[in-house]
């Protein structure tokens, strides 16, 4: 479908649903204007119902809903329902859905770039750091950038909710040195990918709702996914039984809010607006829901699961650092992506330098009114 086919079909749906009370000129009363019916948005996630990211795409909708005063309604549909969840960013260029709530390591696949933005190497920056390189250091340009310059997409991207680093994964047995993992099947996407395999895992991508299954079958042997509560609902605990938390291979990704550039640039500036800001008012619950949800899962799975929660070992860490320094220079050999991780570790170099010299040692506090609950 060309970008004419696509604009001319949004356009005339938006159009027509702006216009449905006001057809008929004058001879319609304020009333009847102001219930003229909502401009739809389908956007489809990257997740199942099941997922507590479904959840989050929902609060995402309801806040544009409030906010448009009904103007705008935003129909999420779960993974499946129109595409496979790794196949949205084609959908909405497409025009199949008009918005996708996703992460741009699923589209690892078409542009390896895609991993930069949220799953590349970690410098010494927070997800939250980096969802602050992407709205004030060049990052949200990049973005836009790859997709529509290098990708020739008709889609434009947000980025929203910066990701508490993800687990390390999943184990039926203790794993404490890099020996430990050699031969392991192991799930992961985007560049993590590239990472684990020089530890010396072999590595299987795949989505979400199909992690559980394949360890079932023997397909992988261990896995990550991203949090306690979306492991906890794949029932993760039912597979394994050790959980290693922190990890460098995921440390700093936030969601993905894709739109079709041809639908957003239809709409009203008002609505344009809304959509956008809304991913930053939506950012902010997700946070909130998640540091709820995800501490009391991680708690149901300790205490009622039979999970043993560990931190992963300094060892694993620092040879996960070591990979990444041999993957970067693979990375810069492609100019765009050498470009990306110039301005990212310009921004960490400076900004976490704040934000480390600054930050007081919260983990001696917890200690001092919690002794002994993490061992540091």
């Amino acid at each position: 479908m060309s970008n004419n086919q696509i604009f001319n079909r949004r356009s005339f749906l938006t159009k027509s649903a702006l216009a449905g009370g006001v057809a008929t000129g004058s001879m319609l009363a304020a009333p009847a204007v102001l219930a003229q019916s909502p401009i739809v948005i389908k956007m489809q996630t990257s997740w199942n119902d099941a997922n507590i990211w479904q959840e989050f795409a929902r609060d995402y909708a309801t806040r544009v809903e409030e906010m448009s005063g009904g103007r705008l309604k935003v129909d999420v549909l779960p993974a499946g329902a129109v595409v496979a969840a790794f196949q949205v960013l084609d959908a909405v260029n497409d025009g199949l859905i008009d918005a996708a709530h996703s992460v741009p390591v699923y589209w690892y696949g078409k542009n390896k770039a895609a991993s930069l933005f949220g799953t590349g190497p970690v410098f010494g920056g927070s997800a939250t750091t980096m969802l602050s390189w992407f709205y004030q250091g060049g990052g949200q340009e990049l973005f836009n950038e790859l997709l529509q310059d290098d990708m020739n997409l008709d889609v434009v991207g947000y980025l929203g909710f910066p990701m508490f680093a993800q687990p390390f994964g999943w184990f039926k047995e203790e794993v404490n040195t890099v020996a430990d993992l050699q031969g392991f099947k192991y799930r992961t996407v985007g560049l993590a990918a590239d990472l684990m395999s020089k530890l010396g895992m072999s590595v299987a991508q795949l989505p979400g709702g199909e992690i559980v299954p394949a360890m079932e079958r023997g397909v992988i042997d261990a896995f990550e996914f991203n949090n306690p509560s979306s492991d906890k609902d794949f029932g993760a605990q039912d597979v394994a039984k050790n959980y290693y938390l922190s990890s460098y291979h995921q440390a700093s990704e936030s969601f993905e809010f894709l739109f079709s550039k041809t639908f957003l640039e239809d709409l009203d500036p008002d609505l344009q607006a809304i959509l956008k800001y809304g991913v930053e008012a939506a950012s902010t619950a997700n946070t909130a829901k998640a540091m709820d949800r995800y501490s009391a899962d991680l708690q149901f799975l300790q205490n009622e699961a039979g999970v043993t929660v560990h931190r992963t070992s300094k060892e694993i860490l620092d040879a996960q650092l070591k990979a990444w320094d041999e993957l970067i220079p693979e990375l810069e050999a492609d100019p765009f992506m050498k470009k990306t991780l110039d301005s990212q570790r310009e921004w960490v170099s400076r900004v976490s330098y704040y934000e480390l010299m600054n930050s007081p040692d919260y983990g001696l506090a917890y200690d001092h009114y919690f002794p002994g609950k993490v061992k540091l």
